[in-house]
């Protein structure tokens, strides 16, 4: 599947900004005044301005209020859903905590978990897609949720709690990876595609177009093997061992932080575009690929 940047970008820093409320709606970090208020403007902007990025990849830019509608068999409505409810209700978390000086522990706990099931409503878009055999995995959601969390953690300024929940993503990451190969190498052929397998070998006669087609450039994008592994061991160095290193196994201070969080980043993003690139979908095994 072609990358699009502005998924790339709904899909990493969302996470981010939605894994930081989940920490803050637990009081964590416990700071107040102008400080609480600097990191829930921080968390918004991520967590919203992620998915305003996410509009950018639609053809007709009105037809984004359609995806509230269609909550009951969509999950691209539900995390449309879940994001508003979500950040209206910290919304008025952060007033009460920032503003008057209320604890509202209760409500931020709410939200909390509502900012968990809005990563996880993201992760189900494409886990569901039985068409891509790479995400329709259980490690899919695990993944999206490990990314958010402790990204969120670290943002929090929960150094060793970020360095566990990192080291557990690199793990995943991983076996995401190699679970996806594997499913990938099983999808099929195209007598399987065609429904023709039991008549013998299935071969393409000639190819319906001369030229590329919509199709073929977004959801048959193809990476060189050689490509893939390089990509795949620096996402798994930046995104989680080597944060996780650096915070599990130096002084907690800010400069570590800083560096971990922006070898984090580096990394998944990264990891989101070969997320995305990899995702071969089975439509080009009608084409022969």
């Amino acid at each position: 599947m072609h990358p699009a940047p502005s998924v790339i970008i709904f899909t990493t820093f969302s996470g981010l900004g939605f894994g930081l409320l989940a920490w803050m709606g637990l009081g964590i970090p416990d700071v107040g005044g102008m400080t609480l208020l600097a990191f829930f403007v921080i968390a918004f902007v991520l967590a919203a301005g992620g998915l305003l990025a996410s509009t950018f990849h639609l053809g007709n830019k009105k037809n984004a209020i359609y995806a509230f509608s269609q909550w009951r068999t969509s999950w691209l409505s539900r995390e449309g859903v879940a994001a508003v409810v979500t950040l209206t209700l910290f919304g008025l978390v952060a007033l009460g905590q920032v503003f008057l000086g209320a604890k509202m522990a209760f409500s931020g706990a709410i939200g909390s978990i509502l900012a968990i099931i809005t990563v996880f409503t993201t992760s189900m878009i494409y886990t569901q897609l039985k068409t891509i055999s790479r995400w329709n995995q259980p490690l899919t959601p695990v993944l999206f949720l490990l990314h958010a969390i402790g990204g969120g953690a670290l943002l929090a300024g929960e150094a060793k709690i970020a360095g566990v929940l990192l080291a557990a993503l690199a793990v995943v990451m991983w076996l995401h990876w190699q679970q996806g190969d594997a499913r990938a190498a099983n999808r099929g052929t195209l007598g399987d595609a065609t429904g023709l397998g039991h008549l013998g070998e299935v071969r393409m006669f000639e190819s319906g177009h001369t030229g590329g087609n919509y199709v073929l450039d977004e959801m048959v994008y193809r990476v060189g093997r050689k490509h893939a592994q390089k990509l795949r061991m620096i996402a798994l160095g930046l995104a989680a061992v080597l944060p996780a290193a650096i915070l599990l196994l130096t002084p907690a201070g800010h400069v570590t932080a800083f560096i971990a969080l922006a070898m984090h980043i580096a990394g998944a993003i990264v990891g989101r575009w070969l997320f995305f690139a990899e995702a071969e979908h089975v439509v080009g095994l009608y084409y022969g690929k």
